[in-house]
């Protein structure tokens, strides 16, 4: 670990410290010689926890025929049997899916799939502000009130609905569960339970742990289809699942799981097709978002994810349904237009909450005692407190919960950091609230507005007691030393192997020592907020961009150490090393 003094904490702003990956120069090179690549690349692998040639060869070249077997997901056999039944019989299978992008992508390719294999099913999607999250009773009875139906497959929810699935049974209604968020302490009572974090069954209890629903989605899918051909059906042998990876990278890039395993398959395949996808949906959302291939997870998490989420966020989840089945461009284009119209309007609605708790906390935040953020007032949205919660994540380094109003008490969402499990904090504050569920980056609550004080109070106590305080300070994880003179455009080349980047494999982040400016920098943009800066080493000058830079009270100066992500910059049809300012400290 390369040593710094400990990060302070501003209001708005952290400084990390400097997390450099041990350098393995024997290792490295050995491994590069047998893989025929750079002895950075090497490192960067090595970095990953890659250490054998075939498992950094499977993690470079991503292959679909590398997939598991979908029947090792606990339950999937009970799944696939009962929907085969339902099929005999002529039941119409109703979709219970969720408001946000994993939830709708799930949905979406369940429809089509289970449609083209000869299914009668309906899509329904509760709505945030009546309905709430999950298998609640009135987004249930709603649901079957406008579909009747005798099996329910509920997506991307249902993993704590014991109440609600036990009463669907005695009405004569079976629920197959899709899921990934953790259990409860009861399991539902359903005809088939597909969490890999379920307790039970006869699967590897580490099968499938890293994927979200979307990639259940498609798992079930998978099974499916290869039942359907054991069988001989001639629709299942003419079904393609590749005609729907780009939902899969939608949804997982979306909903920030690891990016490892199954996830990096699915998702580098998906990314594949979404660049040159023939859905009149996406291309109308690419198209109001301004982005242009070749698209990355980037793109997928910060331009066209947000669009999807603003429908359920602010209206209602259906029209990012419709956006995605389109059939026709001019459908297409208006309901991408309406899907823009509202993120403006959540941004909006966002900047406001996080002005308000950004007050309160100027006044009132203590970092030596408030390991979790707690904020709530009756007038939030309760479409954007998740958002808002994600944002104070990135500028304290410290778990977040924002509720909003809802009736008579307060909802909300959570937000974590690694070592803070939310969704067991939360268990152990159970208590003090109405309602709670997720996993442990991410959760839902809903409490009485005069318990909010003593749930401060509690998760705090819990954080304290759980966290070691260095943990509240970010680090920056550093791959490699490098001499800025190493980036040649062959090195570049191999490090792009390592995307698709996101949890659990980073993008490449390295550090140079003792760099200068070559000539003055720049400031740009609106309000002069970013900076462009020429930097040399006394070998190569290379570009870089530092983001909203000029924000920051002090700008290098003298020689000083640079920590950045190196990447191509394509422009008229060419391409240049830039890199990405992430930090700097005087040399």
């Amino acid at each position: 670990m390369d040593g710094s003094a400990p990060a302070t904490v501003v209001v708005g702003r952290l400084k990390p410290r400097w997390d450099l990956a041990p350098a393995q120069p024997l290792l490295a090179a050995h491994l590069g010689e047998r893989l025929g690549v750079s002895s950075l690349l090497a490192q960067c692998l090595l970095n990953r926890g890659l250490t054998e040639p075939e498992a950094c060869r499977a993690f470079l070249e991503p292959r679909l025929a590398s997939l598991t077997d979908p029947f090792l997901l606990p339950d999937m056999r009970a799944a696939v049997d009962r929907l085969e039944q339902a099929r005999q019989r002529g039941e119409t299978v109703v979709i219970f899916g969720d408001y946000d992008v994993d939830g709708v992508t799930a949905s979406a390719l369940l429809q089509e799939v289970l449609e083209g294999l000869g299914w009668s099913c309906a899509v329904y999607l509760p709505h945030r502000f009546d309905e709430g999250y999950g298998l609640s009773r009135d987004a249930v009875t709603n649901c079957l009130r406008r579909h009747p139906a005798t099996l329910l497959l509920a997506v991307d929810c249902g993993s704590t609905a014991y109440e609600t699935v036990a009463e669907l049974r005695e009405q004569g209604v079976d629920v197959i569960i899709l899921d990934h968020h953790q259990p409860g302490p009861r399991r539902p009572p359903a005809v088939a339970f597909v969490n890999p974090r379920a307790f039970g069954g006869q699967s590897d209890p580490c099968e499938g742990r890293e994927l979200c629903s979307v990639g259940l989605a498609f798992k079930l899918a998978h099974a499916l289809v290869k039942e359907g051909r054991r069988r001989g059906e001639a629709g299942a042998h003419g079904l393609d699942l590749r005609d729907w990876l780009e939902l899969v990278a939608l949804g997982t890039i979306a909903d920030v799981v690891p990016l490892n395993g199954q996830n990096r398959i699915l998702v580098k395949a998906g990314l594949a097709r979404l660049n040159c996808t023939e859905r009149p949906g996406l291309q109308a959302l690419c198209e109001v978002a301004r982005c242009t291939p070749p698209l990355d997870t980037f793109h997928v998490g910060f331009q066209l994810a947000p669009r999807l989420n603003a429908a359920g966020r602010l209206e209602t989840a259906q029209t990012a349904l419709d956006l995605l089945r389109a059939s026709s461009p001019e459908a297409a284009r208006a309901l991408a237009t309406q899907l823009d119209d509202w993120n403006r309007e959540r941004q909006e609605v966002e900047r406001g909450i996080l002005g308000e708790i950004r007050r309160r906390l100027q006044e009132r935040f203590c970092p030596e005692t408030d390991w979790v953020i707690v904020e709530g007032d009756p007038e939030w949205h309760l479409g954007v407190v998740g958002i808002v919660a994600a944002r104070l994540v990135q500028e304290f380094h410290r778990p977040a919960v924002v509720l909003g109003g809802d009736g008579g008490c307060l909802r909300g969402s959570g937000r974590s950091i690694p070592g803070f499990d939310l969704a067991a904090a939360l268990r152990a504050c159970g208590d003090l609230l109405v309602r709670h569920g997720g996993h442990a980056m991410a959760a839902g609550v809903s409490l009485e507005p005069d318990r909010l004080e003593a749930f401060r109070h509690r998760l705090n106590d819990l954080a304290r007691r759980t966290l070691a305080p260095e943990a509240l300070c970010p680090a920056l994880r550093l791959d490699a030393e490098v001499r800025l003179s190493d980036l040649t455009p062959e090195v570049l080349d191999q490090l792009e192997r390592l995307k698709p980047s996101g949890p659990d494999n980073p993008p490449v982040q390295l550090v140079a020592r003792g760099v200068s400016l070559q000539r003055p920098l720049q400031r740009f943009g609106r309000d002069q907020r970013h900076v462009r800066l020429w930097v040399t080493d006394g070998r190569a000058v290379c570009e870089t961009i530092w983001w909203s830079g000029g924000l920051q009270p002090d700008l290098p100066v003298g020689r000083f150490d640079l920590a950045f992500a190196p990447q191509w910059h394509a422009w008229n049809g060419r391409r240049r090393l830039r890199l990405r300012l992430l930090d700097w400290r005087p040399a």
